[in-house]
């Protein structure tokens, strides 16, 4: 898996891992709260605007990540435009937009190896209940990076669709993605087993 590091510094990269991370759970926690469209929306752009307030280099290549979504927001939007609940589906995408540009935030300024040693700290008191706090440490920290990995993947598969047939792939792109997964996770748990485990 490619480190999605931006490698250039900025004012996120800085901060300890451990604030940035205790904060994205905290507002993404908080995502589940909003019962306002407008709200939603504003928190949305207000994530966004992170982005452009980190320089337009950083803000492009963020974006480039959340274009990715498009299917899934599409998908979303015509179900929610479908049942006539357009309060609901606003919120819906609002949350999204707003957890997957936050997580992707994190990892683009934050090094893989710095959430691990976060996570294995915070979780030591795990060991009391017989659980490995390096194992949690990485399964917590490989689900951040790949959010981004995985919105980015779906991207190269509704590319890859509209390139072979000149048709919007929307929804055509899930069960690939599903396989891709699959295969990825299988992948990550054989090179895990073959540096000895966690």
């Amino acid at each position: 898996m490619l480190s999605l590091t931006y490698p250039h510094q900025t004012r996120l990269h800085r901060l300890a891992a451990g604030p940035k991370m205790i904060l994205l759970c905290v507002l993404t926690s908080l995502l589940f709260g909003i019962s306002d469209p407008v709200s939603g929306v504003a928190i949305a752009l207000c994530v966004i605007l992170v982005y452009a307030a980190l320089g337009v280099r950083f803000f492009i290549k963020g974006m480039r990540v959340l274009i990715g979504l498009w299917p899934f927001l599409i998908l979303i939007g015509a179900w929610h435009i479908w049942l006539a609940d357009y309060h609901q589906g606003i919120i819906i995408l609002s949350r999204l937009i707003s957890a997957v540009a936050l997580a992707n935030l994190v990892t683009m300024t934050t090094r893989l190896q710095d959430m691990i040693d976060f996570l294995v700290r915070v979780s030591r008191p795990a060991r009391w209940f017989g659980l490995s706090p390096q194992a949690i440490g990485i399964a917590i920290a490989l689900v951040i990076r790949f959010i981004p990995v995985l919105v980015a993947r779906a991207q190269h598969l509704s590319v890859a669709y509209r390139a072979r047939s000149g048709k919007r792939a929307s929804w055509r792109i899930i069960l690939p993605l599903v396989f891709s997964v699959l295969d990825d996770a299988d992948n990550i748990s054989n090179a895990l087993r073959a540096r000895g485990g966690i």
